[in-house]
């Protein structure tokens, strides 16, 4: 299976903190925006996930204050006015993919988010799990305020499924900026950190979620994801089916034989 510790991407910053791998965006000086590359190398990236042993969850920081401005108004919103619709497919395709990856990783991904997270930047928290933001975070899906519908990689499915389709219409339609109360009193934020803490806030929780039962972890999360297109029965269904291969592993076997000792379990993960 792969190794991602060794990973040197060229267009964003990659740590590993254990078993948490650590993303950030680095064009701090315009707010983090994305290129046509860093899209690109991300969506690779994510891709890589689900075959590497040594990552168990994902965490996205911001970084210089900001999480992400979005598409780079020079690098893409430019070249993309003299395009053909071919040439526009491809690109819309593309960064749709960036969260089909993330979706598909499996693993559990933490966005953090500080000062901007705007256009494609709220779509990546949005992607995310699990989102902790500081009290000064803005998010903005603001399509519509380019010209664009606010259908953009995925929105119209996933935004109305965390904060409810009236919220979400209304940012989509609008593209005004979500403060962080909002964000959090609407259930797209888990909860608000202090700035000066969110770093160690999202890195903990991330470390809890690795030390748990990994591949259960990874099981959780596919259905999670798959469930939203199934009816009840096939839901219940595909959780029997599910728990049963979680019961199968060696976790299951570790957490039981931890209870009967009175100790707590150490899960590795198969």
């Amino acid at each position: 299976m792969s190794a991602m510790a060794g990973l040197k991407p060229q267009h964003f910053l990659w740590r590993m903190e254990g078993r948490v791998a650590v993303v950030q965006l680095d064009r701090p000086d315009r707010k983090n925006p994305l290129t046509f590359e860093s899209y690109a190398e991300l969506r690779d990236t994510f891709r890589a996930l689900p075959y590497a042993d040594d990552v168990d969850a994902v965490v996205f920081l911001p970084n210089g204050g900001n999480f992400c401005s979005g598409g780079d108004v020079h690098d893409i919103i430019g070249p993309l006015v003299g395009m053909d619709m071919k040439g526009l497919l491809a690109f819309t395709r593309m960064t749709g993919d960036l969260v089909k990856a993330m979706i598909a990783c499996n693993k559990p991904i933490i966005a953090a988010v500080d000062g901007v997270a705007v256009g494609a930047g709220a779509i990546i928290a949005m992607a995310a799990d699990l989102r902790l933001a500081t009290p000064e975070a803005k998010t903005a899906f603001l399509f519509t305020r380019v010209g664009l519908a606010g259908c953009d990689m995925g929105a119209c499915a996933m935004l109305p499924r965390i904060i409810g389709q009236g919220r979400a219409a209304e940012l989509l339609y609008t593209g005004r900026s979500m403060s962080a109360e909002e964000g959090e009193r609407w259930g797209f934020f888990n909860r608000l950190v202090a700035a000066d803490a969110l770093e160690t806030e999202a890195l903990d929780m991330a470390a809890r979620i690795a030390a748990g039962p990994t591949f259960a972890h990874g099981i959780t999360k596919t259905q999670l994801n798959q469930e939203w297109s199934m009816g009840l029965e096939q839901a219940i269904e595909a959780e029997a089916q599910a728990q049963a291969i979680c019961m199968q592993t060696r976790d299951f076997e570790r957490a039981y034989r931890a209870f009967v000792a009175k100790e707590k379990p150490v899960f590795e993960g198969n």
